[in-house]
């Protein structure tokens, strides 16, 4: 599991001053990414060997609202589908309240968008 905490700022937000609904999806691709780097990948050094991932699927359901200055954690779960597809599990919550929630597949694949397999490290993730 993977916690990536975050705050609200003035730019997330739209006139009704809550955060714009796709800021979520900035939100948990941040989380992703970070989790790529603490598993050591480096996105640049894949893009440059002609790797990169995409998503291709997303499910998202909007549970509740954030607002300026609120503190958020983005929850993270992921496990390798098959040798080419990632999934994710993740959830934004506000203190204890889940306000957002989404199920996420990306693909690894060539820049021209030919399907290749998942670096091992993405692999051997048990969770």
């Amino acid at each position: 599991m993977h916690y990536f905490p975050l705050t609200v700022f003035y730019e997330d937000t739209d006139l009704a001053g809550i955060v714009y609904y796709a800021n979520y999806l900035r939100y948990i691709e941040r989380a992703r990414s970070t989790i790529l780097e603490e598993i050591g990948i480096d996105q640049s050094a894949m893009r440059a060997d002609d790797t990169v991932f995409a998503v291709s699927r997303i499910e998202a359901d909007y549970l509740g609202v954030a607002r300026l200055g609120d503190r958020l954690t983005v929850i993270t779960t992921h496990q390798a589908l098959s040798p080419v597809r990632w999934s994710f599990n993740q959830e934004v919550q506000l203190g204890d309240k889940l306000i957002f929630r989404a199920y996420v597949v990306a693909i690894c694949m060539t820049t021209s968008g030919k399907p290749t397999r998942l670096p091992a490290e993405i692999r051997a993730i048990k969770e």
